[in-house]
């Protein structure tokens, strides 16, 4: 299941198209590692397996990330890991790889780095890149 680890600590890291392309192809599972409120009010990668890195309020590390993550990694099938800009889904990243999964950080995350105003989903972003995602 796992590949050597780079100096990261995970294997690397993927745009949000190469990962989209590794998922609807089979070689990989993408892990939404946002709050489950994240996921809910700003929108939601269909197929995604829902796996909080953190929790909110408070933001302490979700205790059933460990076992999430060997689930999703079942059948040694690569993981990419998704938060809101790239960020989070690194340290999950590293702590997936640790867990023998190999696992990478979508660039960009679900909504991008803030404009000048302040504002996410105007620059990168898995959604401002026009791939699948819905909102409830």
């Amino acid at each position: 299941m796992s590949e050597p680890v780079g100096e990261k600590g995970y294997a690397g890291d993927v745009t949000p198209e190469q990962a989209a392309q590794w998922v609807s192809s089979g070689e990989a599972v993408l892990v939404d590692v946002r709050t489950d409120a994240e996921r809910e009010w700003v929108g939601y990668v269909p197929g995604a397996v829902p796996l909080a890195w953190k929790q909110w309020p408070g933001m302490a590390i979700n205790p059933a990330f460990d076992d999430g993550v060997r689930a999703a990694a079942e059948g040694g099938k690569k993981l990419v890991l998704l938060c809101r800009s790239g960020v989070r889904s690194i340290a999950a990243a590293k702590r997936a790889t640790e867990l023998g999964a190999q696992a990478y950080n979508i660039l960009e995350g679900f909504e991008g780095n803030p404009d000048e105003s302040g504002h996410r989903g105007l620059i990168g972003g898995w959604r401002k890149r026009g791939l699948p995602w819905r909102q409830n």
